[in-house]
């Protein structure tokens, strides 16, 4: 499960009521689904940005994804870890911000591999990285970096009723 902020700011014009953080936690529930949009927002090294399409999952309040070493991701993220992670959530529209870093640990990749194979993708562990017979086109080549997202804000949307819209803090 995702942190709980640790401030809630109400971003309503229309005099909507906070969005509670339980709600987008309900959301959340539909991931990983390969038709569920996700977006990984990176900063290139001139400042520009960049955005790549990824599947993404939650494990132990962080969230993961991957992809290649040779990817524009990956090579973004080793110069600048800042992203953000835009989901379109059944009822919700929700941006996170934080930092992603590739993590090696056996652990970590064991446990999220497995999540990934309960979701339906035949990853594994691989090393220190992961492998499958198939990834997403945008992930590159296996073998694959597994990246932890670490939440800092997030910005969510209301699409249906009871409409709002928040922005949240958490923990560094």
């Amino acid at each position: 499960m995702l942190p709980t902020p640790i401030s809630a700011t109400d971003l309503n014009i229309y005099g909507d009521a906070e969005l509670p953080w339980s709600r987008v936690l309900e959301a959340m529930r539909a991931l990983p689904s390969p038709e569920t949009p996700q977006f990984l927002g990176t900063v290139r090294p001139d400042g520009s940005p960049h955005a790549a399409g990824v599947g993404s999952i939650e494990h132990a309040g962080n969230i993961y994804f991957t992809s290649g070493p040779a990817a524009l991701k990956s090579r973004n993220l080793a110069g600048n870890p800042a992203c953000t992670l835009s989901v379109r959530l059944p009822g919700v529209d929700l941006i996170l911000q934080g930092d992603a870093h590739r993590t090696t640990d056996a652990g970590e990749l064991d446990a999220v591999t497995a999540l990934f194979r309960d979701a339906g993708w035949p990853c594994e562990r691989d090393g220190d990285a992961v492998v499958a017979p198939y990834s997403a086109q945008s992930a590159g080549p296996p073998p694959w970096h597994l990246y932890r997202f670490v939440l800092r804000a997030a910005v969510g949307v209301a699409l249906t009723e009871p409409h709002g819209a928040t922005r949240w803090a958490f923990s560094p």
